[in-house]
């Protein structure tokens, strides 16, 4: 192995040899410069192999003493490092083999995530176009009056309004205005009515819903709530109440969407206290199902009555004609009874009369056979049971 100190020998000698030849340089400098120049680079040349060939075959002694022990060490230790980094490379085999794995998931997964985007996005196209479709269908007047319509009839179906309450679409009134025409008209218990008017004006909103920024659509969305105002003051104008006699003096305004009546509500927060101030009250889906559920409920109460008064009808009937029953049985047990007697009797007549005389030939060997004697009913229960009936009866009414 090189010490510090070869090294420092080598460079020793290499840095004599330059000092030598620089003195000889000086020394030989007056003889001319070219010979010294010439000897000098001689000299240098000479010393710089020489230092050059020791350095080499110091330094390979020293490396190749070095080599061995290295290749001997190798050698003795490699087991022992295999032997180390075997747990090292079974668990990166088992990391690729995993890595494998999740890639053939991955791409497993991709593909139906893919499959599944392609669908939505289909799905999604074919909902645009559908509602597309649904927005220009409304824009048109009698069709948004008819979907109205509809949306409310399938209302009064959920509150189960069809068995118990008589509700007429499109009904025509007729009063001192013209004809009249309310949406709907919800029959009550006593003959009251409560009016639905479902014609609300869309056209805004819808365009708002197509609205290219924010400030047209918000200006289009307060245009829906003017519309919706203006609706409210032209149904209390009608006063529909008037041409149906007994009918609470307010009418319902249906609004067939949610949206639709939030977002002019959002725009017009006392909407509702004007409604009412005009006796216009502003009904969505889901709370003209709940006012519909509980005018089923009135109907199930005055079925209730109903029934209970049809019951004690019956019940008297029953029991005027369960009384005429009676009659006739005690009539036909006062019959039974009388036939009773008169059988007794004929009995005992013929016992005494008939049977004792007949028995006289079975003394004379006539026959051998004896006549069986007659018995009579005894009537003393049944006789003791029709008295305290009779008792009992006399003692209800």
């Amino acid at each position: 192995m090189v010490s510090v100190e070869n090294l420092y020998f080598l460079g020793g000698g290499f840095g004599i040899g330059m000092v030598l030849g620089i003195l000889i340089c000086l020394v030989l400098g007056r003889y001319g410069f070219n010979l010294f120049t010439r000897n000098l680079k001689d000299l240098s040349s000479q010393a710089l192999m020489d230092n050059s060939t020791r350095f080499m075959a110091l330094a390979e002694k020293y490396f190749t003493g070095f080599a061995k022990g290295a290749a001997k060490d190798v050698g003795i230790k490699g087991d022992q490092v295999i032997q180390s980094v075997e747990p090292v490379r079974r668990a990166i085999e088992k990391y690729d083999a995993h890595l494998g794995n999740m890639e053939r998931d991955r791409d497993r997964a991709f593909g139906a995530i893919y499959s599944q985007l392609t669908e939505m996005s289909k799905t999604q196209y074919l909902l645009k176009t559908e509602t597309g479709n649904l927005v220009k269908a409304l824009r048109v007047p009698h069709v948004r009056g008819r979907w109205g319509e509809l949306t409310l009839r399938r209302a009064a179906e959920l509150s189960g309004m069809a068995p118990y309450c008589d509700f007429t679409e499109q009904a025509q009134q007729s009063s001192g205005k013209g004809g009249q025409r309310p949406d709907m008209i919800v029959t009550l218990p006593g003959n009251r009515h409560i009016i639905v008017d479902a014609k609300v004006p869309l056209v805004a909103y819808l365009d708002a819903l197509e609205a290219e920024d924010d400030a047209q659509q918000q200006q289009l969305l307060r245009d829906h709530a003017r519309q919706v105002r203006a609706h409210i003051s032209n149904l209390s104008s009608k006063s529909y109440h008037q041409g149906l006699g007994s009918t609470p003096e307010f009418t319902v305004l249906f609004i067939p969407g949610e949206s639709y009546f939030s977002a002019a509500l959002a725009q017009d927060p006392e909407l509702i206290e004007k409604g009412i101030a005009k006796g216009v009250i502003l009904s969505t889906p889901t709370t003209l199902i709940a006012l519909l559920k509980a005018v089923a409920y009135s109907w199930k109460q005055q079925q209730g009555y109903e029934n209970a008064e049809k019951i004690r009808d019956l019940g008297m009937e029953l029991y005027q004609r369960l009384g005429t029953l009676s009659d006739h049985i005690n009539r036909l047990g006062r019959d039974i009874q009388k036939c009773v007697t008169t059988y007794n009797r004929a009995v005992g007549a013929v016992e005494t009369r008939v049977m004792t005389s007949a028995r006289r030939f079975e003394s004379m060997g006539i026959s051998s056979e004896k006549l069986a004697p007659l018995e009579e009913i005894d009537d003393t229960g049944a006789r003791a049971r029709t008295l305290k009936e009779q008792d009992n009866h006399e003692a209800d009414v």
